[in-house]
């Protein structure tokens, strides 16, 4: 009985001393976006960076002018939002960051070459 007693004080105070872990609520981006396909897998173009891009949160990549950025899907822009493409780095200079999937804005890159016209429009997740 005892033992039981030192192990739930034990627990409760391993439990105060690590706080719960809560999420912060960030806003959406958009409520569509255009793609190649129905899963948003499939490259709709090859973008290179015109100038740095520091990712403001987990949703965006960083991006270094001069790189080249596999699009994925477009964010149909909305009312005071800002028009922001998903996409992932390319390049062996850059193979730290490749396979990270994130938003940037469009205005800071250029349209390299057109793969597929991203022509399904999706509700956002």
């Amino acid at each position: 009985m005892t033992q039981r007693v030192y192990l739930v004080i034990l627990l409760l105070s391993l439990g105060m001393m690590c706080p719960p872990v809560t999420g912060i609520f960030m806003d959406k981006l958009a409520s569509k976006k255009l793609c190649a396909d129905d899963d948003c897998v499939y490259t709709i173009s090859l973008a290179r960076a015109e100038e740095d891009y520091n990712a403001p949160d987990c949703r965006f990549i960083n991006i270094k002018k001069g790189q080249l950025i596999y699009v994925y899907s477009k964010l149909v822009k909305e009312k005071d939002s800002g028009e922001f493409w998903a996409g992932s780095v390319y390049g062996e200079q850059y193979e730290d960051h490749m396979g990270t999937v994130g938003y940037f804005p469009s205005s800071l890159v250029s349209e390299q070459h057109v793969y597929q016209e991203a022509n399904k429009t999706l509700p956002t997740t």
